[in-house]
């Protein structure tokens, strides 16, 4: 077989791969179906290529690789997505506290909101998959520790949480008040799995999300 031809097949392998995955495809799915001759980077470079300006688009989504439809054509959609796990506007305010300000306990979710959490509110968002418990804060009472997880990122098209919006794009949308006083802070997203210094792991007994949600009320 020709190289031409070889590059041909390969590129109509991953073509039938990330069509057919239901979900994005990490480069070690994709490497582990794919000849040793092949190479993925020039083969995602041009697949991305080919379908540049198309009704789907090949994006780098989380740690994986998705077609999505089309930024302008994604209106078509909305009426087939807009049942889709509807949420509340405090699960929408307390998802958006937990990307942003992570690892967030409830007691600062609270803080930030102004109001108190239901703690069905939180059942919802780890029903949904896009929050997790990540651990417990060295504090009295070590409350439980909120994150964000590649689902969240899969769902909003995100490739990493730092592709968030920022202060000036959240105000553009209408999202935060314009006048805000000058050098408001606005937090760094970061989602880095790991525990961070004021942190300790989740017991084993305490993953029932019944158990934790109680213990930080």
């Amino acid at each position: 077989m020709s190289e031409a031809a070889a590059q041909t097949l390969h590129l109509r392998m991953l073509e039938a791969m990330l069509f057919a995955s239901e979900r994005p495809l990490a480069r070690s799915d994709m490497a582990e179906r794919l000849p040793a001759s092949a190479n993925l980077d020039a083969l995602l470079a041009k697949l991305s290529e080919f379908y540049e300006g198309r009704g789907v688009a090949l994006k780098k989504v989380a740690d994986g690789w998705a077609f999505r439809t089309a930024d302008d054509l994604a209106f078509l959609l909305q009426a087939e997505t807009a049942e889709q796990r509807r949420l509340s506007r405090a699960a929408l305010e307390t998802l958006s506290i937990v990307a942003y300000h992570q690892p967030a306990t409830r007691a600062e979710i609270e803080q930030i909101r102004g109001v108190s959490t239901s703690r069905g509110t939180l059942d919802v968002l780890l029903e949904t998959g896009w929050v997790r418990l990540r651990g417990r804060r060295r504090t009295p009472g070590r409350p439980v520790t909120y994150g964000t997880t590649p689902e969240f990122l899969e769902h909003f098209n995100l490739e990493s949480i730092t592709d968030l919006p920022g202060l000036d794009e959240l105000k553009g949308a209408g999202l935060l008040d314009s006048a805000m006083p000058p050098g408001t802070p606005m937090p760094m997203p970061n989602d880095d799995p790991d525990l961070s210094h004021d942190e300790d792991p989740l017991e084993d007994d305490l993953f029932a999300p019944d158990v934790v949600l109680e213990d930080d009320e």
